[in-house]
């Protein structure tokens, strides 16, 4: 069964924020049963040089990463699936500043979202 649509709040972490979030869990049949997301990810320190992402896990998979756009703003529309993934009740997101291959990058604390029960 398919959820309807829910707000997510705003997230930030220094030089990044995900705003105007919405969040479900498609039917089965539709995106493989996907948790997908959608939402406004912005670049808060153009002075930087530092790029921003979003990541999402479902379950206990690996985290899946969605690029921003450097010094702007970019529309995210993800769709994060396996084939077990549709059979899971959760999913954690945050979001993060990149600072490289060398510094830890800056990310917001972890949000876990749960499926809605019938």
């Amino acid at each position: 069964m398919a959820d309807s649509w829910n707000a997510f709040p705003m997230t930030q972490t220094v030089g990044a924020s995900f705003d105007s979030g919405q969040y479900k869990w498609e039917a089965p049949g539709k995106y493989h049963g996907a948790f997908h997301l959608k939402g406004r990810l912005a670049d808060t320190n153009t002075k930087d040089g530092h790029n921003v992402y979003v990541e999402i896990r479902v379950a206990g998979y690996d985290w899946n990463r969605f690029k921003g756009v450097q010094n702007g703003v970019a529309r995210v529309d993800a769709l994060v699936y396996d084939g077990a993934a549709r059979y899971t009740n959760d999913a954690s997101v945050r979001v993060c500043r990149d600072r490289g291959t060398i510094r830890i990058d800056d990310c917001s604390a972890t949000r876990t979202l749960q499926r809605a029960r019938p």
